[in-house]
């Protein structure tokens, strides 16, 4: 019966870690929607969207460039920067823009 439980609370303990794991995933689709409401007047963040925008370097620029890492750069988008406006996004939207962003590679 030991083992029979031991068995079960593997199970269970594996099915939550499943079950937890998406949750905390970012999300894509949430990171388009954020970028085209606060990065599109700056950035082109789409294929779709017309015309430059000014000085700064599009979306897909970012993801292509040999050193792009989604993480660094949910990272920094955490903190000001002068050319940027302070949007004060969440750790979770910070992620999703980045994930976004990785999708455009």
């Amino acid at each position: 019966m030991a083992g029979r439980t031991g068995g079960m609370r593997q199970g269970l303990v594996l099915a939550v870690i499943l079950g937890v794991t998406p949750a905390f995933a970012a999300d894509p689709d949430n990171g388009e929607r954020l970028a085209r409401r606060w990065c599109a007047a700056c950035h082109v963040v789409a294929s779709n969207q017309r015309g430059p925008t000014g000085e700064a370097p599009p979306f897909a620029t970012i993801a292509a460039k040999p050193d792009f890492d989604a993480a660094r750069l949910a990272f920094f988008l955490l903190e000001p920067h002068p050319k940027m406006p302070n949007m004060q996004l969440s750790r979770t939207e910070a992620a999703d823009l980045a994930a976004y962003i990785a999708t455009l590679k």
